[in-house]
């Protein structure tokens, strides 16, 4: 039910992208959203997070559609460089092209925060998870020279305490 009414939602972002004559455009949704649209868990949300890509000011006219959601700038964001190439598109969508991130880009978004929520995901998420994926994509993000510092000291912080209990 939850994800019949995001897709609805997305599918009137869609109409009114078409109805405004914007160019088609890729979104990146995270965290919980991706969850439900992926059935990687079965928490409800309606509330959908996405990845900034640098969209012009006439995309708000599609973006108010969402209600409940956060544009998330990448440099503040505990995501690997390559996390689109993992990034699965939702097929019943043909004029915006809207993808899931991956399972363990999500894992690893939610290492920094670690609140009850997220270790509910957690416990969802973790079993079918690649934990040498997971290794690659924590190891990418340390990396990050565009990172705020603060961020990568936080994930590094959190990052001790997500190993010793997942074992990763």
């Amino acid at each position: 039910m939850i994800k019949d009414n995001l897709i609805e939602v997305l599918h009137e972002m869609e109409e009114v992208a078409k109805l405004f004559k914007l160019e088609p455009f890729d979104i990146y949704i995270i965290g919980g959203g991706a969850c439900i649209l992926g059935e990687y868990t079965t928490r409800a949300t309606l509330d959908i997070d996405f990845v900034d890509l640098g969209y012009p000011a006439k995309y708000g006219k599609v973006f108010v559609l969402l209600r409940d959601y956060d544009m998330l700038e990448y440099q503040s964001t505990i995501l690997a460089p390559s996390y689109q190439s993992r990034a699965k598109q939702l097929e019943e969508f043909r004029y915006i092209h809207v993808y899931i991130l991956s399972r363990e880009d999500i894992v690893v978004s939610k290492i920094i925060r670690l609140a009850e929520k997220d270790r509910e995901d957690l416990e969802q998420l973790m079993p079918k998870c690649d934990k040498k994926l997971l290794n690659n994509i924590i190891n990418e993000v340390i990396e990050r020279e565009d990172l705020f510092q603060s961020k990568k000291e936080e994930f590094e912080k959190k990052l001790k305490v997500f190993r010793e209990k997942y074992h990763v």
